[in-house]
């Protein structure tokens, strides 16, 4: 299949996965919330107000009709229409929260992005090395004991590790007279980068630990089904040293499962890192998804969710092109 074509399905593939997700969270919305007119309004809002959100979102009319309009033109705020299928494209109107729901996902989307990315840089760092290591000593004590330590990491549920950290680098520290971490809050990047990494070490570190125990193993499983190919015994022979044949050679021919993990997983938390949010105040998608349905607020649902859906299909995307094109690079 030539690249074009495959760009093409794939492009097809994801714009089907994402109109069926939409058109399945409104439906559950519509199951979940009996009367969502009444919970989006204002807690001492009048019945004419209520009346006027129903209206405004077309919840008195049939549901094809709600549907439809939904995803065509979206509720009129002021007389801009907040439509998928307007320029420029929106997901709709928070009435609890009086903003455009894109408007809401954009201002959670940085603190988002910087716990997974660096999460993610943390773990795929802890795992490759602690999983080539591993298979370099297949069989040792060194194997055993960094086997040990990915099932702890994997077993360890986010929200005791996340506690765990919290307790011992925030509050012992801070007791002992050594603030170092402070226990939750978010400060962008630009604001100042060095208040940005202090506030994020602990989630960090809480989301990486886990996903490092899964990638070690990953990581150790691939390399060693390399480790006895007729190249890696050919760079042996001519003396090559050992940490250089498994980090250069076997590693480099054992990445696509690692890369195709790592995509989906990547996705996945993009979607909200809910747990980790939740326990160090990070004003994240995941805080803003949880409090939307607690409150009723239907369009933000469907915002977050189709959000976490599209990133699931674009990183599951970038996977799969990125192993396909060192596929074709090494043959």
């Amino acid at each position: 299949m030539t690249l074009h074509r495959r760009l093409l399905t794939t492009l097809s593939q994801s714009i089907a996965t994402l109109v069926i997700l939409l058109i399945a969270c409104f439906f559950l919305t519509r199951l979940a919330y009996r009367n969502p007119a009444a919970m989006l309004a204002p807690i001492n809002a009048t019945q004419e107000s209520i009346d006027a959100i129903s209206r405004a979102l077309r919840l008195d009319e049939p549901w094809y009709l709600q549907l439809w309009h939904y995803l065509y033109r979206g509720p009129d705020v002021q007389g801009a229409p907040m439509g998928l299928m307007h320029w420029p494209p929106g997901l709709g109107y928070s009435f609890r929260k009086q903003a455009p729901v894109t408007d809401l996902i954009l201002s959670k989307l940085p603190a988002t992005l910087s716990l997974v990315i660096g999460a993610a840089l943390i773990w795929f760092a802890l795992s490759i090395l602690s999983g080539v290591w591993a298979a370099r000593h297949q069989g040792k004590w060194q194997d055993h004991l960094s086997g040990l330590f990915a099932c702890i990491f994997m077993s360890v549920p986010v929200l005791l590790s996340g506690i765990l950290f919290s307790y011992v680098f925030f509050y012992l520290l801070t007791q002992a007279g050594w603030a170092i971490f402070p226990s939750s809050g978010y400060v962008p990047l630009s604001e100042s980068p060095l208040q940005w990494a202090r506030h994020l070490a602990l989630p960090w570190a809480t989301l990486a630990l886990v996903e490092a125990g899964l990638f070690q193993r990953v990581v150790r499983g691939a390399v060693l089904d390399v480790a006895q190919a007729d190249y890696i015994r050919t760079a042996r022979a001519k003396g090559l040293p050992e940490g250089r044949i498994y980090f250069s050679h076997a590693l480099s021919a054992a990445l696509n499962p690692i890369i195709s993990l790592g995509a989906l997983e990547i996705g996945t938390l993009l979607g909200g890192a809910i747990v980790t949010e939740t326990i160090f105040g990070i004003d994240g998608l995941g805080r803003l998804a949880v409090s939307s349905a607690i409150e009723g607020d239907f369009p933000v649902v469907i915002g977050t969710t189709v959000t976490a859906g599209a990133a699931i299909v674009l990183m599951t995307a970038v996977g799969d092109f990125w192993t396909e094109w060192r596929e074709k690079g090494r043959s």
